[in-house]
């Protein structure tokens, strides 16, 4: 019956004429890419692509853990006014903390949680006798230093983070250059 009133009317219906909500309730479904993708669509999907409904989902449960780890005092009060897609894009940048020796950040197609320890930070057998290991600049790392070992038989890497991590399952990397510099 819509449809026949419509063409009545001269005018015919298209995705711009979904209610705002109704389109919001389909893009919790999709991935945060997917969702940036259907904003482009038209008025009434950029509408819903921004509802909080929609990036709440996305965000992980102690996304407000991390949100009161970038945040100065200063932005406290804007950060209480941030809509949860502006907090989702504001995560899914470098954000540095424990005194800016590490960074955090989430994946911007997923959501998950990914950290940068630098070699500074990471207590490393041998890493003060400058026989086996020295600490070199380079602008590949974000740390802009590495730890580069010239000699050892054996090796061993302890490290300590005090955060916040939301239940699941976790991968760590280690990166290693292989090779003369």
């Amino acid at each position: 019956m819509g449809a026949r009133v419509s063409s009545l009317m001269g005018r015919e219906t298209g995705l711009g004429d979904l209610p705002e909500n109704c389109v919001a309730a389909v893009l919790v479904h999709l991935n945060p890419l997917e969702i940036c993708r259907a904003a482009r669509l038209c008025r009434t999907f950029r509408g819903a692509a921004s509802a909080d409904l929609v990036w709440e989902t996305k965000l992980p449960r102690n996304y407000r853990y991390l949100l009161a780890l970038v945040s100065d005092e200063k932005a406290v009060e804007q950060r209480s006014r941030l809509c949860k897609k502006e907090i989702y894009a504001r995560l899914c940048r470098p954000n540095p903390f424990d005194g800016g020796t590490k960074e955090f950040w989430l994946e911007k197609s997923c959501g998950g949680l990914c950290m940068s320890i630098p070699s500074r930070a990471l207590l490393i057998t041998g890493i003060d006798d400058h026989r086996y290991w020295n600490y070199i600049p380079t602008e590949e790392s974000r740390y802009h230093s590495v730890a580069y070992l010239q000699q050892t038989w054996w090796s061993e890497v302890d490290g300590e983070i005090n955060f916040c991590f939301p239940a699941g399952a976790y991968s760590l990397f280690f990166r290693l250059h292989l090779g003369i510099t």
